[in-house]
């Protein structure tokens, strides 16, 4: 059962008056040009390739100073204009009742037909999403200080003892199903308490991470296991982040072998294009990853029932993979894409189940650990 401890709020309630402030500037603004008989317009900081830089020394990936007007009497600009408001005021109120919301319902919050007409404010979530991340940027705001949160997308295991919310959480008796790892890990949320783990092993997929927890590998190998459902939610990059970095815990990533395995590993790695913002909280450049490899085809002699054939679109993004400025001066990591090209297949961890079931907990990652054998 959760041990319940007290946390004090004077830091939250701090934060949450320098976020108010930050909205009712940004009003501030558009109401003094409206006042000047100026155009009102917000200035947002633009998320994109063109505006991402490459910081070569801290190895992350940094925002650069573009930015976008969005102006009211624009046509192409007015109905963004009015959402990133209509947003905005949706915080402050949050904020103001000391509640929170998902994505999902700030959409809905912001959702409704414009008098006169029949333009509905939002046309899906994934427009409200991006409003919402340019008014991160734009307040130079976190998106837990926006009192926003993402559905929970990563488990966790292991030998670790957290404190979530008040509530004390062993990591090593969670069951089968693991601490469920929520989309907001900061300090005023997620304490760790009590840690002997010697490193973190991030895998890919549930079912992988299913497999590692039933076998124990964490117990085995005192350390701590995480997976992120594929894509990993800031929430998890955020936690693993905090465990290289607070506790430092060296971090692990058992990823496929493929071109979406590979953007994985350098999203956790070197941080986002669309979250260069946050790579700062985010990115952990010392990652590495640990498999699964081009050359275990042969190495693990493996059978021709594993390989899945690369389509146009998988080449494609290997080359242009390959060419990120923190891979392309990096030769493992060429040979490494190169040989998948030239296999003519990619490989799924899952792969590693045709050796034996539990192949990839027993014999594969032990070794591979052992022999330091990875890719940074």
């Amino acid at each position: 059962m959760a041990k319940k401890t007290s946390t004090s709020s004077a830091s939250v309630k701090d934060r949450d008056r320098a976020t108010l402030t930050k909205i009712t500037g940004l009003a501030g603004d558009v109401a003094k040009r409206a006042f000047a008989d100026k155009e009102p317009l917000i200035t947002i900081p633009t998320r994109t390739k063109s505006n991402t830089l490459w910081d070569k020394r801290r190895g992350i990936l940094q925002m650069g100073d573009g930015t976008a007007e969005r102006q009211l009497f624009n046509l192409g600009q007015a109905k963004q204009f009015m959402q990133t408001c209509l947003h905005a005021s949706s915080i402050k109120d949050l904020i103001n009742a000391e509640k929170t919301l998902s994505l999902r319902g700030m959409f809905y919050k912001g959702l409704h037909t414009v008098a006169g007409t029949k333009e509905k404010t939002f046309a899906d979530q994934d427009e409200s999403d991006g409003i919402l991340e340019d008014l991160e940027v734009t307040l130079g705001a976190l998106r837990e200080e926006l009192h926003i949160f993402a559905k929970k997308a990563g488990t966790m295991v292991g030998n670790i003892t957290i404190v979530d919310s008040g509530d004390e959480i062993d990591c090593r008796r969670m069951g089968s199903g693991g601490y469920a790892i929520p989309s907001i890990c900061e300090p005023n949320i997620i304490r760790f308490k009590k840690c002997e783990a010697k490193f973190v092993l991030h895998v890919e997929k549930n079912t992988v991470w299913s497999r590692f927890n039933e076998d124990r590998f964490w117990e085995k190998h005192n350390c701590i296991l995480t997976e992120g459902g594929g894509q990993p939610s800031r929430g998890v990059r955020r936690l693993l982040y905090r465990l290289h970095h607070e506790l430092g815990l060296p971090i692990y990533c058992l990823l496929d072998c493929d071109p979406w395995g590979h953007y994985i590993y350098s999203v956790i790695k070197q941080g986002s294009i669309s979250l260069a913002f946050e790579s700062e909280r985010l990115a952990i450049p010392d990652a590495r990853f640990l498999g699964i490899r081009a050359k275990d085809y042969q190495e693990c002699e493996l059978s021709d029932d594993v390989q899945i054939a690369l389509n146009d679109n998988d080449i494609k993004r290997a080359n242009e993979i390959a060419q990120y400025p923190w891979f392309a001066d990096k030769k493992p990591w060429q040979l490494e894409i190169r040989k998948m090209l030239a296999n003519g297949f990619k490989m799924e961890v899952e792969s590693l189940i045709t050796k034996d079931i539990s192949y990839v907990t027993e014999t594969y990652v032990p070794e591979r650990l052992k022999a330091k054998d990875w890719l940074d």
